[in-house]
């Protein structure tokens, strides 16, 4: 479905990524693993159109898509749920959801058939969907962000780091939600520092390191791999 082929990410003469390969397949959680500075970030900003590759290829299908812009990616089917939900804090629930249909212009019944199934994976927004978004908890604010996300109809979604900033109880009940997503047709690109909850749910992952690859695997061998642990997850 996605696939990033020697990809090279600059910023002046710094490299922030460099020389990535990651291959993601249809209905697959994939998982990008490594502390702040790895090159995670700027590996989702790439792939959403946000910042052009400096070198390499980036697919989507057959379509290849490095620096494309963000609106024809999102219309392709790839959409981001950025880091730190990047919510309009003044609008209500209702129309930052509504926000996330913009791009394609749905029209009025496809866009409430949409919401509707937000509010099932999300019931707590239906109750506050005339609330400020700003006024929400951590936790609610980034069901927003993701059903916001999901009012694109993705074929592919990029979670950036979902868990950040949320307590242990929320965190476990957001990635049953990222679980539900993916189980009802979304593949998923997640972003996290909690390794021990994303590989939980992946069915692959990537380690970055200095903007590279070090280890890549199955969610199993990344979870049963020495220095994984040791780095990530803790004895």
């Amino acid at each position: 479905m996605l696939e990033l082929k020697n990809v090279t990410v600059k910023y002046g003469k710094f490299a922030a990524v460099e020389q990535l390969n990651i291959r993601i397949e249809k209905g697959e959680i994939v998982v990008l693993l490594g502390a702040n500075g790895a090159g995670k970030s700027t590996t989702f900003r790439t792939i959403s159109g946000l910042t052009k590759p400096f070198s390499g290829e980036i697919l989507f299908g057959e379509t290849s898509i490095g620096g494309m812009s963000p609106d024809k990616i999102v219309q392709l089917g790839v959409v981001q749920c950025a880091e730190d939900r990047k919510l309009f804090p003044q609008m209500t629930v209702y129309e930052n959801l509504i926000m996330g249909a913009y791009v394609h212009r749905k029209k009025k019944n496809e866009r409430m058939k949409t919401i509707e199934e937000v509010y099932h994976l999300f019931p707590i927004l239906y109750d506050k969907k005339n609330d400020m978004a700003g006024s929400l908890s951590g936790g609610q604010q980034q069901m927003v962000a993701i059903g916001r996300a999901l009012m694109a109809k993705p074929k592919l979604m990029l979670l950036d780091e979902p868990s950040i900033g949320l307590a242990p109880l929320i965190v476990e009940q957001m990635f049953e939600s990222i679980q539900q997503i993916n189980k009802e047709g979304t593949t998923i690109l997640l972003a996290e520092q909690n390794a021990n909850a994303a590989l939980s749910i992946a069915d692959k992952g990537y380690v970055f390191e200095n903007g590279r690859i070090v280890v890549e695997g199955s969610s199993e061998n990344l979870f049963c791999n020495e220095e994984v642990r040791k780095a990530y997850i803790g004895a």
